[in-house]
């Protein structure tokens, strides 16, 4: 279970109970350990497992737009509680007109992708530069695509150029890893079939729920996006955001996990029956706890803005640059993060 200085909490302990009490969330877990924090500096609050909240604590949260998100164990997303108090009914009309022109979809589109191939690179450059590996002609092929991508003439092949550029770049990212065991060979999901994937899945998985859940804080409806077509019961919004910030806050952690020997290939297992690999407890905590300093740490990747701000933070303001896009119907008003 992890608790961050702005409030952010994990909760990973399968015996852990979450209640309230005199204006303090208090996390009883096993072993008689007891933490508490002020229920004004909560932001969110996540359960990997078994975890149990009180009805009083869960009400509490509800009256102050705080969200609960659920995972089992093995990081599937279940769902959330969360109050609607933030619904905005005149900013999710024009969002839901704007989903039809396609126009204003494609300009946001060729952006939002192009700053992912941007990120893509960059962060297969850093790496390149400890690494005895070569990934240049991955890199030159990745900058072609995104060459090509502002002349895509529809969706359907602004996401070909995307594709072809995620598996150049995971072909890379993979030659890129110095620790054998966590080699792979390409994405696979549902499930994840080698402890990196794992990682990227849950790591992807968690970071699209925290999107979802500033995306409904900033009023705009989490289904209806511009890039994904509409999926049953997926908030392809949320993953119309998630694109740009995949390599910068996952990817790039994850490497940092296994080239920098702070994870183990025996803090996962496979599923016998599913063959897919999942953390262990122990793996599940260290992985929560680098995702989480990661998210509070400050950059000034943002370009309309002069002053660092933590990722997290950053999120939000992404999404308010979309509500303003919405709002004046100008999609070059949204400016994607891209690192240098």
């Amino acid at each position: 279970m992890g608790v961050t200085s702005l409030a952010q909490i994990y909760i990973t302990d399968n015996k852990a109970k979450i209640g309230i009490q005199k204006g303090r969330i208090v996390i009883n877990q096993t072993k008689n350990l007891t933490r508490s924090i002020p229920i004004e500096n909560v932001e969110g609050i996540t359960i990997i497992g078994n975890g149990q909240i009180t009805t009083s604590c869960l009400g509490e949260c509800l009256k102050r737009g705080i969200a609960v998100q659920y995972y089992s164990s093995k990081g599937f997303y279940f769902g959330k509680v969360s109050s609607t108090q933030h619904v905005n009914t005149n900013r999710q009309r024009k969002q839901i007109k704007l989903t039809e022109d396609q126009a204003f979809s494609l300009r946001l589109s060729k952006n939002i992708l192009k700053a992912k191939l941007n990120n893509q690179i960059v962060v297969l450059r850093r790496y390149q530069r400890t690494s005895f590996s070569n990934v240049e002609e991955e890199i030159k092929q990745m900058a072609i695509l995104k060459s090509k991508l502002i002349y895509a003439n529809s969706a359907f092949e602004v996401l070909g150029y995307e594709g072809n550029g995620a598996r150049l770049y995971f072909k890379g990212l993979s030659k890129l890893i110095e620790n054998p065991n966590f080699k792979f060979k390409g994405r696979t999901r549902r499930p994840p079939r080698d402890p990196f994937n794992s990682m990227l899945s849950l790591g992807y998985t968690i970071i699209m729920n925290d999107i979802y859940g500033a995306i409904e804080g900033r009023g705009l409806n989490p289904y209806f996006a511009f890039i994904h077509q509409d999926r049953e019961k997926h908030p392809t919004l949320a993953s119309d955001l998630m694109e740009e910030w995949r390599a910068i806050i996952v990817d790039s952690m994850a490497m940092s996990l296994v080239n920098g020997n702070e994870i183990d290939i025996s803090h996962f297992y496979k599923n016998k029956e599913t063959q897919g690999v999942y953390f262990i407890d122990d793996g599940l905590k260290i992985f929560i706890k680098k995702l989480e300093k990661k998210m509070e740490t400050s950059t000034k990747y943002l370009e309309y803005i002069n002053y660092s701000t933590t990722f997290r933070r950053a999120i939000d303001m992404q999404i308010m640059q979309l509500c303003k896009a919405i709002e004046e119907e100008n999609p070059e008003l949204y400016y994607p993060i891209k690192i240098r």
